[in-house]
């Protein structure tokens, strides 16, 4: 069974919650079913499978994108430890645009993002040793590739560890406004 929840002030973006059918062996959980996910709304052809780690509480990834026609959706679950998700509308003709929204996984809930075509991601780790599986909808191609910096004034995301590590590809993007 799965629940489907807007996040926030982007109804595009839709927090997705998941049963687990547990047993004393463990638990099983359908984490995807086309069907299910096409008829609320969510129609997407995935073409790449991510996988990360990040060793250290605080570890800030984004915020990403890719230009068209390289454009992804992302399918975001967390499978060890936690983290603070933000999406950024960055569709210059929406209503929305500029705004963010945030919810937090983590691999003790029954949950995951669904964040399409048009938004920038990142997400900071709240333990050490998080790792974060996510489906796109279109391979990465570095030369479509993009980013805001995670902290943009214009923004003000209050991620919740201020001291975050990033790397140097990460503390070179552009504002919002300037990208």
């Amino acid at each position: 069974m799965f629940a489907f929840r807007p996040l926030g002030a982007l109804p595009d973006v839709v927090r997705i919650e998941f049963s687990r059918h547990g047993d004393p062996r463990g638990w099983f959980a359908e984490v995807y079913k086309q069907s299910v996910f096409a008829s609320n709304g969510i129609v997407a052809e995935f073409r790449q499978d991510n996988h990360s780690k990040s060793a250290e509480k605080g570890t800030l990834r984004g915020l990403h994108y890719q230009l068209a026609p390289f454009a992804q959706g992302k399918l975001i679950r967390v499978i060890s430890g936690e983290i603070f998700d933000v999406a950024v509308d960055i569709r210059e003709s929406s209503a929305t645009f500029g705004h963010w929204a945030s919810t937090v996984l983590s691999a003790a809930e029954s949950a995951m993002l669904w964040i399409p075509e048009g938004f920038a991601h990142g997400f900071q780790t709240l333990v050490a040793d998080t790792e974060v599986t996510y489906k796109t909808t279109f391979e990465y191609s570095h030369s479509h590739e993009r980013g805001i910096r995670w902290d943009d004034p214009t923004l003000r995301i209050p991620w919740p560890i201020r001291e975050a590590v990033l790397s140097e590809r990460d503390r070179g993007w552009s504002t919002l406004t300037k990208r």
